[in-house]
Protein backbone atom coordinates (compact mmCIF):
# COMPACT_ATOMS: atom_id res chain seq x y z
CA UNK A 1 0.00 0.00 0.00
CA UNK A 2 1.30 3.57 -0.66
CA UNK A 3 1.07 4.93 3.13
CA UNK A 4 2.77 1.64 4.37
CA UNK A 5 7.00 0.86 4.29
CA UNK A 6 9.29 -1.80 5.33
CA UNK A 7 8.91 -5.37 5.62
CA UNK A 8 9.64 -6.65 9.31
CA UNK A 9 9.34 -2.97 10.91
CA UNK A 10 6.35 -1.98 8.73
CA UNK A 11 5.57 1.51 9.45
CA UNK A 12 1.73 3.12 8.01
CA UNK A 13 1.67 6.97 8.12
CA UNK A 14 -1.83 8.51 7.64
CA UNK A 15 -3.67 12.15 8.20
CA UNK A 16 -3.72 15.12 6.13
CA UNK A 17 -2.29 18.52 6.67
CA UNK A 18 -5.03 20.32 7.81
CA UNK A 19 -6.98 17.49 8.99
CA UNK A 20 -7.50 16.80 12.60
CA UNK A 21 -3.98 15.14 13.03
CA UNK A 22 -1.12 12.79 11.41
CA UNK A 23 0.52 10.42 12.89
CA UNK A 24 2.08 6.59 12.30
CA UNK A 25 1.48 2.89 13.36
CA UNK A 26 4.46 1.03 13.66
CA UNK A 27 3.93 -3.09 13.36
CA UNK A 28 6.81 -5.50 13.65
CA UNK A 29 8.84 -3.51 16.95
CA UNK A 30 10.72 -6.05 19.13
CA UNK A 31 8.93 -6.14 22.70
CA UNK A 32 11.03 -4.86 26.29
CA UNK A 33 12.42 -1.97 24.77
CA UNK A 34 12.61 1.16 26.72
CA UNK A 35 11.19 3.96 24.44
CA UNK A 36 13.04 7.18 25.36
CA UNK A 37 10.22 9.79 24.71
CA UNK A 38 12.26 12.94 24.98
CA UNK A 39 14.26 11.59 21.91
CA UNK A 40 11.42 11.42 20.01
CA UNK A 41 10.10 14.84 20.82
CA UNK A 42 13.16 16.33 20.09
CA UNK A 43 13.46 15.23 16.69
CA UNK A 44 9.91 16.33 15.90
CA UNK A 45 10.97 20.01 17.57
CA UNK A 46 13.72 19.52 14.94
CA UNK A 47 11.07 19.14 12.36
CA UNK A 48 8.37 21.41 13.28
CA UNK A 49 7.20 24.33 11.19
CA UNK A 50 7.52 28.02 13.29
CA UNK A 51 11.21 27.86 13.93
CA UNK A 52 12.41 30.92 12.80
CA UNK A 53 12.74 33.50 9.99
CA UNK A 54 13.68 30.76 7.81
CA UNK A 55 11.01 28.11 8.18
CA UNK A 56 6.86 28.71 7.53
CA UNK A 57 4.95 31.16 9.94
CA UNK A 58 2.77 28.26 10.66
CA UNK A 59 2.92 27.68 14.74
CA UNK A 60 2.32 24.00 15.66
CA UNK A 61 4.22 22.38 19.16
CA UNK A 62 3.77 18.98 17.03
CA UNK A 63 3.87 17.25 20.74
CA UNK A 64 2.95 13.54 20.23
CA UNK A 65 1.07 11.12 21.83
CA UNK A 66 1.31 6.96 21.94
CA UNK A 67 -2.22 5.60 21.48
CA UNK A 68 -1.12 1.97 21.76
CA UNK A 69 1.46 -0.73 22.05
CA UNK A 70 3.84 0.75 24.81
CA UNK A 71 3.30 0.06 28.77
CA UNK A 72 5.10 2.04 31.52
CA UNK A 73 7.65 3.52 28.41
CA UNK A 74 8.69 -0.41 27.26
CA UNK A 75 7.08 -1.75 24.03
CA UNK A 76 4.73 -4.32 24.04
CA UNK A 77 5.76 -6.10 20.93
CA UNK A 78 2.01 -5.04 19.30
CA UNK A 79 1.54 -2.05 16.70
CA UNK A 80 2.85 1.24 18.41
CA UNK A 81 0.65 3.86 17.54
CA UNK A 82 2.05 7.71 16.98
CA UNK A 83 -0.34 11.01 17.01
CA UNK A 84 0.11 14.73 16.87
CA UNK A 85 -2.41 17.06 16.96
CA UNK A 86 -3.16 19.88 13.80
CA UNK A 87 -3.90 22.89 16.78
CA UNK A 88 -2.93 25.64 13.97
CA UNK A 89 -4.78 24.45 10.77
CA UNK A 90 -6.15 27.19 8.66
CA UNK A 91 -7.64 25.36 5.83
CA UNK A 92 -10.04 28.27 4.58
CA UNK A 93 -6.58 30.20 3.23
CA UNK A 94 -6.84 27.99 0.65
CA UNK A 95 -10.29 28.03 -0.84
CA UNK A 96 -9.25 31.79 -2.93
CA UNK A 97 -7.71 28.97 -5.39
CA UNK A 98 -9.70 25.61 -4.56
CA UNK A 99 -10.26 25.00 -7.99
CA UNK A 100 -7.04 25.77 -9.39
CA UNK A 101 -3.81 23.62 -10.10
CA UNK A 102 -1.19 25.12 -8.41
CA UNK A 103 2.08 24.74 -10.90
CA UNK A 104 4.70 21.80 -9.47
CA UNK A 105 2.09 20.41 -6.48
CA UNK A 106 0.19 17.08 -6.79
CA UNK A 107 -3.26 19.06 -6.93
CA UNK A 108 -3.48 17.89 -10.59
CA UNK A 109 -1.93 14.43 -10.27
CA UNK A 110 -3.93 13.61 -7.17
CA UNK A 111 -6.98 14.76 -8.93
CA UNK A 112 -6.53 13.01 -11.94
CA UNK A 113 -5.44 9.38 -10.09
CA UNK A 114 -8.68 9.54 -7.58
CA UNK A 115 -10.85 11.51 -9.34
CA UNK A 116 -11.40 13.43 -5.99
CA UNK A 117 -8.91 15.57 -4.04
CA UNK A 118 -8.87 18.06 -0.51
CA UNK A 119 -7.87 21.43 -1.54
CA UNK A 120 -6.94 22.60 2.04
CA UNK A 121 -2.99 22.16 1.56
CA UNK A 122 -1.33 19.44 0.56
CA UNK A 123 -3.11 17.03 1.96
CA UNK A 124 -1.39 13.47 1.97
CA UNK A 125 1.30 15.25 -0.48
CA UNK A 126 2.49 18.26 2.34
CA UNK A 127 5.48 17.63 4.05
CA UNK A 128 3.04 17.30 7.29
CA UNK A 129 2.81 13.95 6.77
CA UNK A 130 6.42 13.20 7.57
CA UNK A 131 5.60 13.42 11.04
CA UNK A 132 4.72 9.87 11.52
CA UNK A 133 7.71 8.66 9.41
CA UNK A 134 10.30 10.81 12.07
CA UNK A 135 8.50 9.54 15.05
CA UNK A 136 8.88 6.66 14.50
CA UNK A 137 12.09 6.79 12.22
CA UNK A 138 13.66 7.86 15.89
CA UNK A 139 12.01 4.46 17.87
CA UNK A 140 14.10 3.00 15.25
CA UNK A 141 17.34 5.29 15.71
CA UNK A 142 17.13 4.47 19.42
CA UNK A 143 17.23 0.52 18.67
CA UNK A 144 19.74 1.03 15.87
CA UNK A 145 21.81 2.97 18.45
CA UNK A 146 21.31 0.84 21.69
CA UNK A 147 21.65 -2.99 19.62
CA UNK A 148 24.22 -1.80 17.06
CA UNK A 149 26.07 1.34 17.40
CA UNK A 150 24.91 2.91 14.25
CA UNK A 151 24.03 6.62 14.57
CA UNK A 152 22.96 8.84 11.37
CA UNK A 153 23.67 12.48 10.99
CA UNK A 154 22.34 14.78 8.22
CA UNK A 155 23.10 17.90 7.67
CA UNK A 156 22.59 20.89 4.80
CA UNK A 157 25.42 20.63 2.39
CA UNK A 158 24.73 23.60 -0.18
CA UNK A 159 21.47 25.77 -0.24
CA UNK A 160 21.28 27.20 -4.44
CA UNK A 161 24.85 28.33 -5.61
CA UNK A 162 26.13 28.49 -2.07
CA UNK A 163 27.61 24.88 -1.59
CA UNK A 164 29.60 23.99 1.33
CA UNK A 165 32.84 21.49 2.07
CA UNK A 166 31.09 19.70 4.84
CA UNK A 167 31.04 16.20 2.71
CA UNK A 168 34.72 15.85 3.44
CA UNK A 169 34.85 16.41 6.59
CA UNK A 170 31.01 15.50 7.89
CA UNK A 171 30.21 16.03 11.42
CA UNK A 172 29.97 13.50 14.14
CA UNK A 173 26.22 14.59 16.16
CA UNK A 174 23.24 16.27 15.61
CA UNK A 175 24.45 18.77 17.73
CA UNK A 176 27.12 20.45 15.44
CA UNK A 177 24.27 20.32 12.97
CA UNK A 178 22.09 22.25 14.95
CA UNK A 179 24.25 25.02 15.71
CA UNK A 180 23.20 26.96 13.34
CA UNK A 181 19.63 27.48 12.06
CA UNK A 182 20.31 26.95 8.68
CA UNK A 183 21.78 23.25 9.87
CA UNK A 184 24.95 23.64 7.90
CA UNK A 185 27.88 22.98 10.47
CA UNK A 186 29.98 24.95 8.20
CA UNK A 187 30.04 28.86 9.34
CA UNK A 188 30.99 30.52 6.61
CA UNK A 189 28.77 28.43 4.37
CA UNK A 190 25.84 28.84 6.68
CA UNK A 191 26.04 32.64 6.34
CA UNK A 192 26.10 32.74 2.86
CA UNK A 193 23.16 30.26 2.85
CA UNK A 194 21.01 32.18 5.16
CA UNK A 195 21.54 34.72 2.89
CA UNK A 196 20.69 33.05 -0.40
CA UNK A 197 17.13 32.02 1.54
CA UNK A 198 16.31 35.53 3.11
CA UNK A 199 16.79 37.30 -0.79
CA UNK A 200 14.33 34.52 -2.26
CA UNK A 201 11.89 34.97 0.67
CA UNK A 202 11.99 38.94 -0.25
CA UNK A 203 11.39 38.33 -3.48
CA UNK A 204 8.29 36.14 -3.00
CA UNK A 205 10.42 33.07 -4.39
CA UNK A 206 11.93 29.94 -3.03
CA UNK A 207 15.11 27.85 -3.48
CA UNK A 208 16.71 24.52 -3.16
CA UNK A 209 19.60 22.39 -2.33
CA UNK A 210 21.20 19.33 -1.27
CA UNK A 211 21.47 17.21 2.54
CA UNK A 212 24.39 15.11 3.21
CA UNK A 213 24.32 11.77 5.18
CA UNK A 214 27.07 9.48 6.87
CA UNK A 215 25.92 6.40 8.65
CA UNK A 216 28.68 5.52 11.24
CA UNK A 217 28.88 1.89 13.01
CA UNK A 218 27.13 0.08 9.89
CA UNK A 219 27.89 -3.74 10.32
CA UNK A 220 28.99 -5.28 7.12
CA UNK A 221 25.88 -7.37 5.82
CA UNK A 222 22.87 -5.35 5.56
CA UNK A 223 21.09 -5.23 2.38
CA UNK A 224 20.33 -8.09 -0.53
CA UNK A 225 20.76 -8.86 -3.37
CA UNK A 226 19.33 -7.49 -6.90
CA UNK A 227 15.92 -5.73 -6.22
CA UNK A 228 16.70 -5.30 -2.41
CA UNK A 229 19.79 -4.26 -2.73
CA UNK A 230 20.76 -1.29 0.37
CA UNK A 231 21.41 1.72 -1.33
CA UNK A 232 18.29 0.84 -3.53
CA UNK A 233 15.92 0.74 -0.41
CA UNK A 234 17.74 4.23 0.78
CA UNK A 235 17.03 6.01 -2.33
CA UNK A 236 13.18 4.57 -2.05
CA UNK A 237 12.67 6.09 1.22
CA UNK A 238 14.78 9.11 0.60
CA UNK A 239 12.92 10.07 -2.86
CA UNK A 240 9.75 9.93 -1.32
CA UNK A 241 9.86 12.94 0.99
CA UNK A 242 8.42 15.47 -0.10
CA UNK A 243 10.39 17.75 -2.63
CA UNK A 244 13.08 15.22 -2.78
CA UNK A 245 14.50 14.89 -6.47
CA UNK A 246 17.58 13.76 -6.64
CA UNK A 247 20.00 10.66 -4.64
CA UNK A 248 23.46 9.79 -4.66
CA UNK A 249 25.31 6.87 -2.39
CA UNK A 250 28.88 6.93 -1.77
CA UNK A 251 30.99 8.98 -5.11
CA UNK A 252 27.70 9.55 -6.88
CA UNK A 253 27.57 11.21 -10.00
CA UNK A 254 31.14 12.76 -9.69
CA UNK A 255 32.58 9.21 -9.84
CA UNK A 256 31.78 8.83 -13.22
CA UNK A 257 34.55 11.00 -14.25
CA UNK A 258 36.97 8.76 -12.32
CA UNK A 259 38.48 5.67 -14.20
CA UNK A 260 38.01 2.34 -12.58
CA UNK A 261 41.58 2.11 -11.41
CA UNK A 262 40.88 5.85 -9.40
CA UNK A 263 37.35 4.58 -8.07
CA UNK A 264 37.98 1.54 -6.96
CA UNK A 265 38.30 1.38 -2.81
CA UNK A 266 41.17 -1.04 -2.31
CA UNK A 267 40.95 -3.89 0.81
CA UNK A 268 42.98 -3.94 3.27
CA UNK A 269 43.97 -5.72 6.59
CA UNK A 270 42.20 -4.06 9.56
CA UNK A 271 45.18 -2.88 12.25
CA UNK A 272 44.12 -1.05 15.42
CA UNK A 273 42.77 1.51 15.25
CA UNK A 274 40.04 1.13 12.68
CA UNK A 275 38.75 3.94 10.59
CA UNK A 276 35.99 5.80 12.30
CA UNK A 277 32.76 4.15 12.07
CA UNK A 278 34.10 1.16 10.79
CA UNK A 279 33.27 -1.99 12.00
CA UNK A 280 35.03 -5.73 12.29
CA UNK A 281 33.58 -8.51 10.69
CA UNK A 282 32.18 -12.02 11.22
CA UNK A 283 33.64 -15.24 12.75
CA UNK A 284 35.78 -16.90 9.57
CA UNK A 285 35.25 -14.08 7.51
CA UNK A 286 38.30 -12.34 7.44
CA UNK A 287 38.26 -8.83 9.24
CA UNK A 288 39.08 -6.13 6.28
CA UNK A 289 38.52 -2.09 5.75
CA UNK A 290 39.15 -0.31 2.39
CA UNK A 291 41.86 2.87 2.06
CA UNK A 292 38.75 4.90 0.68
CA UNK A 293 35.15 5.19 1.13
CA UNK A 294 33.98 6.01 -2.64
CA UNK A 295 31.57 3.03 -2.93
CA UNK A 296 29.95 4.50 0.44
CA UNK A 297 29.88 1.55 2.66
CA UNK A 298 27.76 -0.27 0.08
CA UNK A 299 28.85 -3.01 -2.39
CA UNK A 300 26.71 -5.67 -4.36
CA UNK A 301 23.62 -4.10 -2.46
CA UNK A 302 25.16 -4.97 1.15
CA UNK A 303 27.16 -2.67 3.62
CA UNK A 304 30.85 -3.29 3.71
CA UNK A 305 30.89 -2.24 7.33
CA UNK A 306 32.77 1.58 6.67
CA UNK A 307 30.27 4.45 6.97
CA UNK A 308 27.48 5.19 4.42
CA UNK A 309 27.39 8.13 2.55
CA UNK A 310 24.67 9.52 0.36
CA UNK A 311 23.35 13.22 -0.59
CA UNK A 312 20.28 14.21 -2.12
CA UNK A 313 18.51 16.81 -3.68
CA UNK A 314 15.72 18.95 -2.93
CA UNK A 315 13.48 21.18 -5.15
CA UNK A 316 12.54 25.22 -4.47
CA UNK A 317 9.05 25.10 -2.26
CA UNK A 318 6.59 24.63 -5.09
CA UNK A 319 4.19 27.15 -3.19
CA UNK A 320 5.61 30.77 -3.95
CA UNK A 321 4.17 34.49 -4.11
CA UNK A 322 4.57 35.32 -7.27
CA UNK A 323 1.72 35.22 -9.89
CA UNK A 324 1.56 32.40 -12.16
CA UNK A 325 -0.03 31.07 -14.94
CA UNK A 326 -2.13 27.72 -14.71
CA UNK A 327 -5.33 25.89 -15.60
CA UNK A 328 -8.34 24.67 -13.06
CA UNK A 329 -10.29 22.04 -13.04
CA UNK A 330 -12.46 23.41 -15.60
CA UNK A 331 -9.22 23.34 -18.21
CA UNK A 332 -9.55 26.62 -18.88
CA UNK A 333 -6.28 29.04 -18.52
CA UNK A 334 -6.07 31.32 -15.23
CA UNK A 335 -3.82 32.79 -13.12
CA UNK A 336 -2.97 32.20 -9.64
CA UNK A 337 -0.79 33.90 -6.38
CA UNK A 338 -0.30 31.78 -3.46
CA UNK A 339 -1.04 32.55 -0.21
CA UNK A 340 -1.01 30.81 2.79
CA UNK A 341 2.08 29.50 4.94
CA UNK A 342 5.34 28.07 3.37
CA UNK A 343 8.63 27.35 3.90
CA UNK A 344 11.13 29.66 1.25
CA UNK A 345 13.61 26.78 2.03
CA UNK A 346 12.57 23.19 3.08
CA UNK A 347 16.37 21.51 3.57
CA UNK A 348 16.87 23.21 7.52
CA UNK A 349 13.76 21.23 8.45
CA UNK A 350 14.22 18.27 6.03
CA UNK A 351 17.46 17.34 7.83
CA UNK A 352 15.78 14.95 10.82
CA UNK A 353 13.06 13.62 8.07
CA UNK A 354 15.84 12.45 5.86
CA UNK A 355 18.13 10.82 9.19
CA UNK A 356 14.47 9.49 10.39
CA UNK A 357 13.42 7.77 6.47
CA UNK A 358 17.07 6.27 6.59
CA UNK A 359 17.11 4.87 10.62
CA UNK A 360 13.15 3.13 9.03
CA UNK A 361 15.32 1.39 6.10
CA UNK A 362 18.23 0.28 8.32
CA UNK A 363 15.88 -0.94 11.08
CA UNK A 364 14.15 -3.24 8.41
CA UNK A 365 17.36 -4.41 6.58
CA UNK A 366 18.97 -5.20 10.61
CA UNK A 367 15.72 -6.82 11.56
CA UNK A 368 15.75 -9.13 8.23
CA UNK A 369 19.71 -9.79 8.81
CA UNK A 370 18.87 -10.92 12.36
CA UNK A 371 15.85 -13.15 11.28
CA UNK A 372 18.15 -14.93 8.25
CA UNK A 373 21.54 -14.95 10.60
CA UNK A 374 20.98 -15.13 14.34
CA UNK A 375 24.75 -15.55 14.06
CA UNK A 376 25.21 -12.25 12.23
CA UNK A 377 23.17 -11.22 15.37
CA UNK A 378 25.47 -12.80 17.86
CA UNK A 379 28.46 -10.90 15.85
CA UNK A 380 27.50 -7.47 15.95
CA UNK A 381 24.99 -6.84 18.81
CA UNK A 382 26.42 -3.93 21.10
CA UNK A 383 23.75 -4.74 24.03
CA UNK A 384 24.34 -7.63 26.14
Amino acid sequence: MSSTTGTLYRVTTFGESHGPGVGAVVDGCPAGLKIDTDRIQRQLTRRRPGQGKLSTPRQEADEFEILSGVYEGITLGTPIAFFVRNTNAKGNDYMRWADIYRPSHADYTYHIKYGYRTPLGGGRASVRETIGRVAAGELAAQILEEELGIRTVAWVNSIGKVDSPVMDQPPQTAEEVDQVEVRCPHLPSAEAMVKEIEEAKLDGNSVGGTIGVIVYNVPPGLGDPVFDKLEADLARACMSIPACKGFESGSGFSGTMLRGSEHNDIFEPQNPPPQPGHRPGIEGVPTVQTSSNRSGGIQGGISNGMPITMRLAFKPTATIKKRQDSVNEAGEATTLRAGGRHDPCVLPRAVPIVESVINLTLMDAYLRQRAARPEWWERFKTRS
